[in-house]
């Protein structure tokens, strides 16, 4: 188990990038608040003191088009977040997992509690009332089932660490992945693991008075250094998810996220397929499946138009 402060740093140089289904800049309202910058590898005094949580000790990087502001990284006690100011959502979440962690993790009783992120700008946070009643959970992108104690499982809470997830998806597949990395975890000794949403659509479904952006999938890439193997699980975020695993060269393509930016060139193009995952039991009631249907209808054509796990 670690022991470090909480941290919060500003970022300009580091963005988040967004796509249309031609693979061109999308997101017509936001993609306004962006320029065109290099990909930065730089290390800025927050990633460096959250350096632990990455592989090889280097922040994941974005390619452009990339945002040159409003970008807010949050050192935490076991994870790492790049939260964008734009979409009010993570950009990527990285976490460190060890097989200790994981077991103190296994004797946490889920006690956190949903709270906006007070280390953000005011006016680049996520609400709680975006997800009230719009048919939407609120997707944690590091579990707080990752967390080995109960201050870290707190941080897993904030809205920073959240995305709109369909409640089929978070409550199934997506926790059956989650499930899964902890398997693997437990087998190999360690994971390095960095996740984050990923929007396809030209005009993405909104929730909320902030108009939070619904991704049309989130993925998880996994890489386990006791055997040299990485692969990326993708999921759908429809009302019937489907996940697959792509290689780490895929996702930078799409979406522009390098989660692991100091492997090889050989693991980067190739995946060690890892255990599928398993959906877990849930139940979602006809009237939260209805709100989520209407906010979803007209987008499925192009949420599955064209040939890209993502």
């Amino acid at each position: 188990m670690r022991f470090r402060s909480s941290c919060v740093f500003a970022l300009s140089g580091l963005g988040l990038v967004f796509w249309g289904s031609s693979g061109a800049s999308g997101f017509a309202g936001l993609s306004r608040a962006y320029a065109e910058a290099p990909a930065s590898a730089e290390q800025t005094p927050g990633t460096v003191a959250c350096a632990a949580d990455f592989s090889g000790g280097i922040a994941p990087t974005l390619t452009a088009p990339a945002p040159t502001t409003r970008n807010t990284f949050l050192c935490n006690t076991d994870f790492a977040v790049l939260v964008s100011g734009v979409t009010h959502e993570p950009v990527w979440v990285a976490e460190h997992l060890t097989r200790d962690e994981i077991r103190h993790a296994q004797h946490q009783l889920r006690e956190g509690k949903f709270h906006e992120e007070t280390r953000q700008p005011e006016a680049d946070r996520a609400r709680l009332a975006d997800y009230q009643r719009s048919g939407f959970d609120r997707g944690h992108m590091m579990p707080s089932g990752d967390a080995p104690s109960r201050a870290s499982q707190q941080e897993t809470f904030s809205l920073a660490n959240m995305v709109p997830q369909t409640p089929d998806l978070n409550r199934g597949l997506w926790a059956g992945v989650e499930k899964k990395v902890r398997e693997l975890v437990l087998s190999e000794g360690e994971a390095y693991v960095v996740t984050g949403p990923a929007y396809r659509t030209q005009t993405p479904a909104h929730i909320g008075p902030g108009e939070l952006p619904v991704p049309t999938s989130t993925w998880k890439a996994v890489y386990l250094p006791s055997r040299q193997a990485v692969t990326v699980y993708v999921c759908k975020n429809t009302l019937s998810p489907s996940c697959t695993q792509v290689p780490v060269a895929t996702l930078v393509r799409v979406t522009g996220v390098d989660p692991f930016p100091t492997l090889p060139a050989s693991m980067r193009e190739t995946i060690t397929r890892m255990a599928d995952p398993e959906t877990q039991p849930y139940r979602v009631s006809p009237a939260l499946r209805r709100l989520t249907m209407r906010v979803l209808k007209g987008l499925i054509g192009e949420m599955f138009s064209g040939s890209s796990p993502l």
